[in-house]
């Protein structure tokens, strides 16, 4: 089936973005007024991200019993289109628009299976900074709270082009993707995003080819050191070439995919992506769950 016959249910936790590209069900600028919690608490940008995080999530359990009864139709509901306000979310007088987030949080609403599936999935798109929420207690709560009730997958969305003019940039890419897969133990999908302008190709290939990654860096030394650049060389060229090694089995457990936001080429194949880290957290991450709780 295509992407355009998948239902799926929207949230949007990035209070301070302008412009959403799509219709969230849920979105935490109708709660959270993001520029009023920095005025109040004399914060910065992200400080007021963060705060603004923590004041929504006291208010999460609401959250998940408006998405399991969506997701297991429990009232006949599922089709996930409109704006925030009418699922009984707590709301603030005024509300504005959002832009794509760097990491975006997905999770396949299709558990054990429930009496009425309502939903194909369930979206949440989080704030672009990526430690106001990888790293954030109100982060942690949110993905445990969906993993506790859902197949949850993370997408790491990265920028193909910047990947491409340096494997340096690559590199800084995966330690962010291996960060959040141990700081959350759920199953990653690397999203290779804007592949209109650059094939994603080359990443997928030096993620599965270590020489060929340590190529690649040759030929930025080479270049650098032409043109009197220290990038490519000495101490920080070492780290690229040893850390490229240390995550090469870290490579295997990644799902990885190409695709155009703009074009929507590779959607559907995100979504086969996501189903088999789904598989992956049915078959893993559960029975980690209940090695903790027993614990």
């Amino acid at each position: 089936a295509g992407t355009s016959s998948k239902r799926g249910y929207c949230l949007n936790l990035d209070p301070a973005t302008k412009l959403v590209p799509y219709a969230a069900s849920i979105d935490i600028r109708d709660t959270v007024d993001y520029k009023e919690v920095m005025h109040q608490h004399n914060l910065g940008p992200n400080g007021a991200i963060m705060t603004s995080l923590n004041l929504f999530v006291t208010k999460f359990d609401q959250v998940m019993g408006i998405l399991e009864r969506r997701a297991f139709g429990e009232h006949g509901g599922g089709d996930g289109g409109g704006s925030g306000g009418d699922d009984g979310v707590p709301k603030r007088p005024d509300d504005g628009g959002s832009s794509e987030t760097a990491e975006t949080a997905v999770t396949a609403a299709d558990a054990a299976p429930p009496p009425k599936k309502a939903l194909d999935y369930i979206l949440v798109d989080t704030p672009g900074q990526i430690e106001a929420f990888s790293w954030s207690a109100s982060g942690t709560i949110i993905s445990e709270s969906m993993a506790s009730a859902f197949p949850t997958v993370l997408a790491f969305v990265v920028d193909t082009p910047r990947c491409a003019a340096s494997p340096h940039t690559f590199m800084s890419n995966m330690l962010y993707a291996c960060s959040m897969s141990y700081r959350t133990r759920l199953p990653l999908v690397v999203v290779f995003n804007k592949t209109d302008v650059v094939p994603s190709s080359f990443a997928e290939e030096w993620m599965g080819d270590y020489d060929a990654f340590q190529e690649a860096l040759d030929e930025v030394g080479s270049s650098s050191y032409a043109s009197g650049d220290t990038e490519g060389s000495g101490y920080y060229a070492s780290l690229t070439r040893s850390l490229g090694l240390v995550l090469d089995e870290f490579y295997s457990t990644l799902h990885r995919v190409g695709v155009s936001a703009a074009t929507g080429d590779g959607v559907d194949a995100f979504w086969e992506a996501a189903d088999r880290a789904a598989e992956d957290f049915r078959e893993e991450y559960v029975e980690d769950l209940r090695d903790r709780l027993a614990e």
